[in-house]
């Protein structure tokens, strides 16, 4: 199966940009759907406002919406996402107004999900095998989550689960935890870090993980399942750190934050708070691994931390001077 159409729900932000911007590099026609026509705009004007890239807004919770805007698309990528804070009363009503909406149009559906239902490692390279055994409510409800976007409900659709660890790149905003830390170094400004600095963890780059989503969209035998994208290795924040500074051109300090720093800027950022049942993924992290991609669509893609990093400040460099 070709892909012919795509409709990205969620698609000014950090995963639903960067797939965005991979299908339009591809020639697919796409509908970028999202909530802010302001933000479309600015995000198709960076683009080059292609003429194969269609403007759609609305409520992702409204299926109504997106059945409205969906015309002819053949693959909806779910990348929509809910404030931390909000992921266990708002992830699942959102996945259900996503999955209704798809089950009218009989689409194919591509969820972008996360790690967390994993639970603690039990494999040095956690397939997608690995048993989900979480023990955070977060897991829980993305276990829940999980079950519901596979379950028989939906007998028009067929969908796959892809899984990424955490991400930086040039689109990745707060919703990931090094965004904030590579924006605040980019500008010059003092900024923190969530976890443990000198445990080197996974973290893939979102232009490369984009391009591997895109090859499995493609692939009919690839829905019905999971698939981990792993990202190119591990690194320690410190040399993420580093890496970053020197192609700001910056040193400002950066502040790791744990379980205690977390809770004080808990009191006034309640996201913060909840970031801290899922500090063990700093302590003790998994790492992805990419054999089933390997096997059944190709090598994977990529990207130096180096060359992804120094990338990723410029870019964020460049945007704000820009903004001033």
């Amino acid at each position: 199966m070709k892909m012919e159409k795509a409709i990205v729900i969620g698609a000014t932000g950090g995963t639903g940009a960067a797939i965005t911007e991979e299908l339009v590099k591809r020639g697919i026609r796409t509908i970028a759907f999202g909530r802010s026509r302001q933000k479309l705009e600015h995000f198709a004007g960076k683009l080059g406002n292609p003429a194969h890239l269609t403007l759609a807004v609305g409520e992702a919770m409204r299926p109504d919406d997106i059945v409205a805007q969906a015309g002819g698309a053949d693959v909806l990528f779910h990348c929509a996402n809910v404030p931390y804070n909000e992921m266990v009363n708002k992830l699942i009503p959102l996945g259900e107004s996503v999955m209704e909406a798809a089950e009218r149009l009989a689409i194919k559906v591509v969820a972008i999900d996360g790690i967390y239902p994993y639970g603690r490692k039990q494999m040095d390279l956690v397939t997608e095998e690995h048993p989900k055994q979480p023990h955070t409510k977060k897991g829980k409800v993305r276990l829940d989550y999980e079950r519901m976007l596979f379950s028989k409900r939906w007998s028009k659709v067929k969908v796959m689960i892809v899984r990424l660890p955490d991400y930086y790149g040039p689109t990745a905003n707060e919703a990931s935890y090094l965004g904030s830390t590579l924006e605040a170094i980019a500008a010059g400004k003092m900024a923190f870090f969530v976890g443990n600095m000198h445990v080197p963890r996974e973290f893939v780059y979102l232009p490369d993980a984009a391009a591997m989503v895109a090859e499995l969209a493609g692939k009919d035998f690839a829905y019905g399942q999971n698939w981990n994208i792993p990202g190119a290795g591990i690194i320690s924040g410190r040399e993420i750190v580093r890496i970053a500074q020197a192609a700001s051109g910056h040193v400002k300090p950066v502040i790791p934050l744990k379980k205690l720093g977390l809770s004080m800027l808990g009191m006034s950022v309640p996201v913060m708070k909840e970031v801290i049942e899922m500090l063990y993924l700093t302590e003790d992290p998994l790492t992805l691994s990419g054999d089933k991609y390997k096997r059944l669509i190709g090598p994977i893609t990529a990207t130096p931390f180096q060359d992804g990093i120094t990338s990723t400040v410029l870019a964020l460099k460049s945007r704000a001077s820009f903004a001033q």
